[in-house]
């Protein structure tokens, strides 16, 4: 009995300790957690990921024949077969196949076409042998005809006048005949000549078009042009070129021997932040597939001309970063995180963002001793802000907005007065790089600051 006696009253004894100790102001107090103000070096950060790419690299295309040739009319080409990404080759290893199927059909076309070019050039060369044949049949008979008028001449010298005369004019006609005869073969042959050659350099045409797709059907048939290894080539829209994508005369890479010994990680910044970004920064580089390695590089090319990319809203510019390393386990089209520093601080007061708070144009800080401390920010980076003014290094002050806000009393108020200098400073600069920016008016009636002088003869 006296047992659960002594038992009940400890256990009435700890609940009383309890409440003392984790009474409702006591339980806010412990919720509530606090950061001290830190001073070192403070880094203003750009975070952004991007894509490796190599430095340089040798396109794998298809026939130039396609883009040169004017008889070859084929809008687009079909990839076939193509090795899988990342295949190392040598030089002259199979790379893919292109489809063949518009090609062969030009070819059908074109034989179709060279069978009745030779038709024709058999038919043309008939028909002029046939013609120049009953030509010179012609020649041979008037020949004949005029050998028989010069007999009935000669026989005709012992005649009278008139049958002398009839059998002259007889002769002249033969030798008129004749002659016309001879002159007409001749244009004859000529045309025939001409006839031929025509004919023959349509059949000649034919057989060389024919002969080219053959030639460029056999390149169909992609092979390395040196050693590396195969990246498939990335289209505008960001899809990679594969099996069943197709190519166009105007573009005919088909993929790429990257060199990788030099790589650069190819970013995009938003519009926001470009103007913090600079060629000759140093960046800091992690492949997301290789968490543990990290690299180092430099920004070598900010693009002046936004863009906006595909199935995005906001405009970005191209940023080409220079990886000073380089390693065997770098492959394009890696994920890189980059981290740009755009500036540095030595020796500076910072805070966590989440410990900063506004009020209008103020902003202030709770601190661990009851007071709203108004303070003057600086730089800030994705976690951290510079405090200039208001804290010393530290101070200790809440992360988040306290409860009893009644019991914090302002404190800082001198800092006011140099925010609002601040702010107009910030104001007169704006307006005074608006003014720089702004083009200036053409004055036409003035010239060197004096009235331009009316010319002679005018009012």
């Amino acid at each position: 009995m006296r047992k659960k006696y002594y038992v009940g009253i400890a256990v009435v004894f700890v609940i009383i300790i309890a409440i003392l100790i984790f009474k409702p102001g006591k339980i806010d107090a412990l919720k509530q957690l606090t950061v001290k103000v830190e001073k070192g070096q403070f880094e203003i950060l750009v975070t952004i990921t991007g894509e490796l790419q190599a430095k340089s690299s040798v396109d794998i295309k298809g026939p130039s024949e396609l883009r040169n040739s004017r008889s070859l009319r084929i809008r687009e080409i079909k990839i076939q077969d193509l090795v899988a990404e990342g295949t190392v080759v040598d030089s002259g290893d199979y790379v893919g196949e292109l489809d063949q199927s518009e090609l062969a059909t030009n070819l059908k076309d074109l034989d179709d076409e060279v069978e009745t070019y030779e038709s024709r050039f058999l038919k043309t060369q008939l028909d002029t042998a046939m013609q120049l044949r009953d030509l010179r049949n012609q020649l041979v008979n008037l020949e004949f005809v005029m050998e028989e008028k010069q007999i009935v001449l000669d026989q005709s010298k012992y005649e009278p006048p008139a049958t002398i005369r009839q059998a002259t004019i007889d002769m002249d006609k033969s030798k008129r005949a004749y002659n016309q005869a001879r002159d007409n073969y001749s244009l004859k042959v000529q045309q025939a000549k001409a006839s031929m050659r025509e004919a023959a350099i349509e059949l000649d045409q034919a057989k060389r078009k024919v002969d080219q797709i053959n030639n460029v059907i056999k390149k169909f048939t992609i092979y390395a042009p040196q050693s590396g290894m195969v990246i498939y080539k990335k289209e505008w829209s960001g899809q990679k070129r594969k099996v069943g994508s197709t190519i166009s005369p105007w573009d005919l890479t088909v993929a790429t021997l990257p060199d990788l010994s030099v790589m650069h990680s190819k970013t995009y910044v938003n519009e926001i932040d470009i103007s913090k970004v600079k060629a000759g920064q140093e960046v800091r580089i992690g492949i997301d597939a290789f968490p543990d390695k990290k690299y180092t590089g430099q920004i070598i090319e900010v693009a002046n001309i936004g863009e906006q990319l595909q199935n995005t809203d906001a405009k970005v510019f191209e940023v080409v970063i220079y990886v000073d390393q380089s390693d065997s386990i770098m492959r394009p089209a890696m994920t890189t995180s980059n981290q740009i520093i755009t500036n540095v601080f030595d020796e500076v007061l910072f805070l966590p963002l989440e410990a900063i708070h506004n009020e209008d144009s103020l902003s202030f800080v709770y601190t661990k001793s009851n007071k709203k401390q108004v303070i003057v920010p600086g730089e800030s980076n994705e976690n951290y802000i510079i405090i200039q003014q208001g804290v010393e290094e530290g101070d200790e002050v809440c992360l988040s907005v306290p409860e009893n806000l009644d019991k914090f009393k302002l404190a800082g108020e001198d800092l006011i007065s140099v925010i609002k200098e601040r702010e107009r400073l910030k104001k007169e600069e704006e307006k005074k790089n608006q003014k720089e920016v702004k083009r200036p008016e053409r004055n036409f009636g003035k010239q060197g600051g004096q009235k331009r002088r009316p010319a002679k003869g005018t009012k």
